[in-house]
């Protein structure tokens, strides 16, 4: 057969009139009106809905991320966020993530603590109803009464608004207000910072630095390893099952004799993160009782910063000093190489850090 014939054949038959008794649908200029209305409301809600919410005075809320890890002084610098008087902040919410999807790892979690963390940016507090139970008051978030603006109105009026606040005071005074007022506090400061120590990547936050949503600064906030292994040493049963989702050991006890483990862990995430944000190096921040190692109280900061060259032996120095020989010479940590070095306080283990220009790459 001649397929050209075929063709013409076949395209004037797909234009004769449909047989006799074929149904065709017809429309009545009322419903076409009708559609024509509805689609156009369609539209206008949808241009006319509201984005993110602003703060008073209609300027782009600023949003704060420090990004630490265990034992690093992070809970210090939340306090100078906290106590600001333009500030949400809250202290680790990503813990919820953690304590709800207990069986999973920290590279799992990575992306429902990312997801929780932009929600809590945005003030969509509805992010907790996967974490929390559903009948909820502001004690429910973890170290709540460490915020500031959760002890202040509008979320509550046991301080003035720009007012130091006392965890102390605000427990008994706070725990019981309605969890919707968290939402409503956040919505009325023009900077929310977040305090968080269980991310190990970087690339896991490129879409929050990326989203048009966010005015996203990275504080990365980082410890000397050995003074940071001295104090996991003190306080290993409370960081337990933490450790336990760092080396993905779930049903096993994370004794001091892992702290390494974990601290070799901690020092990767250090170097990986470190191309990419800005460090910010300290001396530490206090020495305290072991029953204060999760409150911020007034200690001496130099004796912290030093108490692990009296107290760790020198071979589990010298252990971590080979765990941790990258992020110790990117953080600017001079090693020791014998246990007259360590206990000589003369000798300044920072060294002095050249001028570098930072960019995104």
């Amino acid at each position: 057969m001649d397929m050209r014939a075929a063709v013409p054949n076949r395209c004037a038959s797909s234009l004769r009139p449909p047989a006799r008794g074929m149904w065709l649908p017809r429309v009545s200029s009322t419903a076409v009106t009708a559609l024509l209305l509805a689609q156009t409301f369609l539209l206008l809600f949808l241009v006319t809905r509201p984005g993110p919410s602003s703060p008073a005075g209609g300027k782009e809320r600023v949003h704060v991320l420090v990004l630490s890890s265990w034992r690093s002084g992070s809970s210090f610098v939340g306090q100078l966020f906290s106590q600001h008087p333009d500030v949400f902040y809250l202290m680790e919410p990503g813990w919820h993530v953690w304590a709800t999807l207990s069986q999973g790892n920290a590279p799992a979690l990575h992306m429902a603590l990312r997801d929780l963390v932009r929600s809590v940016f945005l003030c969509d507090m509805d992010v907790f109803d996967a974490y929390l139970p559903w009948r909820r008051n502001l004690s429910d978030l973890f170290q709540w009464a460490v915020s500031r603006a959760l002890c202040s109105p509008p979320a509550c009026s046991a301080f003035p608004r720009g007012a130091i606040s006392s965890e102390a005071v605000c427990k008994p005074l706070c725990a019981r207000r309605p969890f919707s007022l968290a939402q409503e506090a956040c919505r009325s400061y023009s900077h929310v910072v977040l305090k968080e120590v269980r991310f190990f990547s970087l690339q896991v936050l490129y879409p929050l630095l990326s989203d048009p949503a966010l005015n996203l600064r990275v504080v990365h906030l980082v410890r000397d390893p050995r003074a940071v292994l001295r104090s996991r040493e003190q306080t290993f049963k409370d960081l337990e099952r933490g450790s336990s989702t760092v080396l993905d050991a779930k049903g096993k006890q994370v004794g001091k004799d892992l702290q390494l483990r974990v601290l070799r862990e901690v020092c990767r995430s250090h170097v990986g993160i470190a191309g990419a944000a800005t460090l910010h190096i300290t001396h530490g921040s206090g020495l305290g009782k072991p029953s204060e190692a999760f409150q911020t109280t007034s200690r001496n900061a130099l004796k912290v910063s030093q108490a692990w060259r009296h107290v760790l032996p020198f071979a589990r120095v010298r252990r971590v000093q080979e765990l941790c020989a990258d992020a110790l010479k990117l953080l600017g940590y001079r090693p020791v190489y014998s246990e007259a070095e360590q206990r000589d306080l003369a000798l300044d283990l920072l060294l002095p850090r050249l001028p570098k220009n930072f960019s995104w790459t």
